[in-house]
């Protein structure tokens, strides 16, 4: 099994969607993946391919951290689908670490997200570095964040700040 990971393109606009419509099993995390890139809040989208056929993707999208010195930038990565039958197969990894890489290029620092803490440890997300920021979302073990710079987060802490795209899931 060949996979490859590239930047989306408008002709998988619809692939997308349907992809992260059948990894999440409903229309909420779809929906928000068209409102992010409508929006212009996307800063890296990436799909993993099969023999033509889109069968993973990821999203990176801006965010801040509201502090007490002012806002800090930084990424949101949410949210990372794959097809029900290529699960476990080591696509959302390729994805990952393609789509970490992606916001590296690009200077980004930080990134956050609430997802399983056993998938996103492996990458160097952890909970301990998210403590200081207050979720929309709760999270406990499940917030965390990881420094493309390190250091990034060193003295920071405040409230993360998602786009308007995010609020139906607050």
């Amino acid at each position: 099994m060949s996979v490859m990971i590239r930047p989306e393109a408008g002709q998988d606009l619809a692939a997308i969607w349907n992809v992260n419509q059948a990894a999440f099993e409903g229309d909420a995390e779809a929906n928000l993946v068209d409102a992010l890139r409508d929006g212009g809040f996307a800063e890296v989208s990436l799909l993993a391919e099969i023999n033509g056929e889109v069968v993973g993707h990821i999203i990176f999208s801006r965010i801040t951290i509201a502090t007490e010195a002012g806002a800090v930038d930084a990424l949101s990565l949410a949210p990372m689908a794959v097809l029900p039958k290529y699960q476990r197969q080591g696509i959302g990894s390729g994805l990952m670490e393609a789509g970490l890489a992606a916001c590296r290029v690009r200077g980004h620092r930080i990134v956050i997200v609430l997802g399983h803490p056993e998938f996103y440890q492996r990458f160097g997300f952890t909970a301990e570095l998210a403590r200081p920021f207050e979720s929309p979302f709760g999270g406990g073990e499940a917030w965390m964040a990881l420094e493309l710079v390190p250091g990034a987060l060193s003295g920071v802490e405040g409230r993360v700040e998602y786009s308007p795209p995010f609020r139906p899931f607050e």
